[in-house]
């Protein structure tokens, strides 16, 4: 017997979940790529960066799909999927000769990576109890988020070393081991859920019935949580756009400011990732142990510091140090404000509604680079993280004041 079939179900179930979550995150190998692919399809340096737009895009065009593959087929089908048409999509960017087509096709691993992310989440819970949801959720982040710290210095040496195409071949490696990691899950979901097949009307009045039914799902929210689901949307939403600000722009001024190289520029991921990794046990005992706010209000109000910082960091060491506090701050963040997420859900709509969540969060992550840009081209590209420090400081004293803490003792 391989020493995977030797542990029991859940530590069984944990890692190849896990690893999952760490293959995911290697997409960020494109990260620094992106100043070579400005100069290779000579466009701006604003323009290339719309590659994380697109990505962010096809992240909040898959969201809907996600809850929806979850809840009626189960969480195999979707840990299969998702890789599978992220990996496809990432072998034909290797090869397209168009920046244009290179959009569209990141964009289609965008719509993978989203069927992906949820999936993992709610077979995490299913493999836990309630009082273990915080350092299981933490667990896949920090895992998930080392996947993004190691992925940029992959990608750096790959685009130096091969050139920037070399990066997608690299993602869709991860994807395939993804897809077959995704084949050992056991399906969690109720068969009543599976029985029912999907059909996809993107008319407006199949639109108008689906926020209706998202009003409904809603609804099922106890009374006096609701407020606190609508606060953790809004965080979700400032935590989605300074990290893809911090993807998309900090190459950029990394760059064009400091004159650091592609390996430099990925190294500073790696660090931001090291810090993550460094909190899953931290993180998680907070949220479980301590409370859920503890967690969720520092994850949004330290980064509003670091943005307001950031621009006027004179070296790497400086970008180095705030890029760590950035970490540290997604550490806290993505294990803490899901697990608030399923403490405030429904059971029978766990899916769609947090589905919902990162749907909504998803406009921050497509408006965050195309505003980021605009921004940057015009002035600089230390501008945008200026322009979103305000709305990190408006979601942490949101969650402070107004959130309420979902920690049962």
């Amino acid at each position: 017997m391989t020493p995977l079939l030797k542990l029991n179900p859940l530590a069984r179930g944990l890692t190849t979940l896990y690893t999952s979550a760490l293959l995911a995150g290697m997409w960020s190998m494109i990260v620094p790529a992106v100043p070579v692919i400005a100069k290779s399809f000579d466009i701006s340096p604003g323009a290339a960066a719309q590659i994380i737009t697109a990505l962010a895009l096809g992240r909040f065009a898959g969201m809907p799909l996600s809850g929806t593959v979850l809840d009626r087929l189960g969480t195999r089908a979707a840990l299969i999927s998702g890789p599978a048409i992220a990996c496809a999509a990432a072998l034909l960017a290797g090869i397209t000769p168009w920046f244009s087509l290179i959009l569209v096709l990141v964009f289609l691993i965008g719509i993978g990576e989203s069927i992906w992310v949820i999936a993992r989440e709610v077979a995490g819970i299913d493999l836990a109890r309630q009082d273990q949801r915080g350092r299981v959720l933490s667990g896949f982040h920090g895992i998930n988020n080392l996947g993004l710290a190691l992925g940029p210095l992959f990608g750096g040496l790959l685009t130096e070393a091969v050139g920037f195409r070399a990066v997608f071949f690299g993602y869709a490696a991860c994807a395939v081991a993804s897809v077959l990691l995704g084949s050992l899950v056991t399906d969690s979901q109720a068969p009543a859920l599976q029985q029912t097949s999907i059909k996809f009307d993107w008319s407006f009045a199949a639109l108008g019935r689906r926020l209706r039914g998202l009003k409904e799902l809603f609804e099922q929210i106890d009374p006096d949580l609701r407020a606190t689901y609508v606060v953790l949307v809004f965080a979700t939403f400032t935590s989605f756009m300074h990290r893809v600000t911090t993807q998309s722009m900090l190459p950029l001024l990394a760059s064009a400011q400091l004159g650091l190289s592609p390996k430099e520029v990925g190294m500073l991921f790696t660090i931001s990732g090291l810090s993550v990794f460094l909190m899953i046990l931290p993180a998680g005992f907070v949220i479980d142990k301590v409370g859920r706010k503890w967690a969720t209000v520092p994850s949004t109000g330290i980064p509003a510091l670091a943005f307001l910082l950031i621009p006027f960091a004179q070296n790497f060491f400086q970008l180095a140090v705030l890029i760590s506090f950035l970490g540290i701050a997604n550490g806290l963040s993505l294990g803490s404000l899901a697990t608030s997420t399923f403490d405030v859900v429904p059971a029978s709509a766990r899916g769609r509604l947090q589905a919902a969540r990162r749907t909504i969060a998803e406009i921050g992550g497509v408006a965050a680079p195309l505003l980021g840009g605009v921004l940057a081209d015009k002035f600089n590209p230390g501008v945008p993280f200026l322009a979103y420090a305000p709305l990190l400081v408006i979601s942490a004293l949101l969650l402070s004041l107004v959130a309420h803490e979902t920690l049962r003792r």
